[in-house]
């Protein structure tokens, strides 16, 4: 138990280093949890900062969860060693939720950071890359139907599971848990994205609708008066 416990905090480590507030600091010191709507991800980092700051939070975060899923669990540790009860697998798993909780709730930023997503597609990279592609065009479809960021976050999150369960159950159980834990926590840490949603306040990327360009080439064919 001690090589579990001790790469599961060094994996947590690893994923409480944030990229936007990396970033931020390399920028002059921003911290986008002041800005916008106070989440240290991606998406905020857009918004808020433009496009070359998101992509290099995005790199830093996506290559935290990979580093941690894939170097972390492999370490030959001075005086922890190799502990033969503890499944390889289930070690890696462990290694990948804790740089996701450490991308959460990041020790160095006093336990204010992202929603994970970034991170859990680098730890999926490693895990299951198969499954990167269903997630990704879940994500896509979602966007260019709703505009919402968080329901294709949320509805990208659900298909890992359901793509695992259809295509690798009964052998890959360690990974189908994963998958449905991390869905899990991805509904609960968008419910205010769900309230927002609800109440009609939600941020809505309309440029991106399919149906609205349709309805806008519309508009213009048919011009009023």
């Amino acid at each position: 138990m001690l090589e579990l416990g001790t790469k599961f905090l060094i994996s947590y480590f690893i994923g409480s280093l944030m990229g936007a507030l990396i970033v931020g600091r390399l920028r002059g010191g921003i911290d986008i949890r002041k800005q916008g709507s106070g989440n240290a991800g991606g998406t905020n980092a857009l918004r808020t900062q433009g496009l070359m700051f998101a992509v290099a939070v995005v790199v830093i975060d996506v290559g935290k969860g990979a580093i941690a899923t894939l170097i972390v669990p492999g370490l030959d540790l001075p005086l922890v060693g190799t502990d033969p009860e503890v499944s390889r697998e289930w070690l890696t798993i462990a290694c990948a939720a804790a740089s996701v909780m450490g991308h959460v709730w990041p020790i160095w930023h006093n336990f204010r950071g992202g929603k994970g997503a970034a991170t859990l597609i680098g730890t999926l990279a490693v895990l299951a890359p198969g499954v990167i592609l269903p997630v990704l065009l879940t994500w896509a479809w979602v966007f260019v139907l709703s505009g919402y960021v968080g329901l294709s976050t949320m509805a990208a999150g659900l298909a890992a599971p359901i793509y695992v369960g259809v295509t690798r159950l009964p052998d890959n159980q360690p990974l189908f848990a994963y998958c449905l834990v991390m869905a899990a926590y991805l509904l609960f840490s968008h419910r205010t994205n769900i309230s927002r949603m609800r109440a009609g306040t939600e941020f809505r990327n309309n440029r991106v609708m399919i149906w609205r360009r349709r309805s806008n080439v519309a508009d213009n064919d048919n011009p009023r008066g």
